[in-house]
């Protein structure tokens, strides 16, 4: 980056400061709307029964949701054959390392699902020193069901991000939430979101918005995750390990 850049006086740059704060704040209750429009959008209810395996054994869906009426699930990109976590979700498993307790204080509950056999998800997230919860797919169609796996061969009829899209990847990224009516026990799916709609739940990426490189990410092309490794192989890993041409669309608005 050159440091080519405007230089001004301090009257100046306090005017300059003020006029983007003003499109700062439009920003931010134009969020707090859109947060509530998310709140009331009509609920639909799950009425399959999912059984995952995880540290505590064989859980439903009901389990997961502890004692707590809501349920955040992230979509961790972790197949059957996969050896380890995708970068782009280990990125965020970082990110929300240490957030459980917070969340757990406002009735809601945390845990990450992939299709992997459990035994790999626990080798890995040992590797990668992660608290929270995470259990396992493998047996039943929740990943399915939630728009975010697919088998092969692909007939480019899958939906991902509320749209068919021709993919190349059997493990896509995604939250999707759920509230559980503690009378009647009945759950219901209240909210999912894909690709770049999780980009606001990457803290690293939203500290660097506030740098005057930004994510620096341009020179990447289509790419723009391509700088990103595990945290514990950033001395080794290739350039463009992290979503690649297999799983571009998670990067995609």
């Amino acid at each position: 980056m050159s440091t080519a850049h405007a230089v001004v006086s301090p009257a100046e740059w306090l005017e300059a400061r003020k006029a983007l704060l003003l499109k700062e704040k439009e920003l931010i209750r134009l969020s707090d709307e859109i947060a509530k429009q998310r709140r009331a959008l009509p609920w639909e209810e799950v009425t399959k029964s999912y059984v995952f395996e995880g540290p505590n054994g064989k859980e439903t869906l009901q389990d997961l949701f502890k004692d707590r009426s809501q349920l955040i699930v992230y979509h961790f990109m972790f197949g059957p054959d996969d050896d380890a976590g995708c970068p782009g979700c280990s990125f965020y498993g970082d990110s929300h390392n240490g957030t459980d307790i917070h969340l757990e204080h406002r009735d809601t509950t945390w845990v990450a699902v992939s299709r992997a056999p459990y035994e790999k998800l626990a080798k890995y997230k040992e590797r990668m020193g992660w608290s929270w919860k995470w259990v396992s797919a493998d047996g039943n169609r929740f990943p399915e069901d939630m728009d975010v796996s697919f088998n092969k061969p692909f007939d480019g009829t899958e939906i991902y991000n509320y749209k068919t899209l021709k993919h190349q990847s059997s493990e896509m990224p995604g939250t999707s939430v759920f509230f559980k009516d503690k009378e009647s026990g009945k759950i219901y799916h209240t909210y999912s979101t894909y690709a770049r709609g999780g980009d606001i739940l990457l803290g690293t990426h939203n500290e660097l918005d506030f740098t005057p490189k930004g994510r620096d990410d341009e020179h990447f092309g289509d790419n723009k995750m391509a700088w990103l490794r595990r945290h514990d192989e950033y001395e080794d890993a290739k350039l463009g390990e992290c979503c690649t041409s297999e799983t571009k669309a998670k990067t995609e608005a």
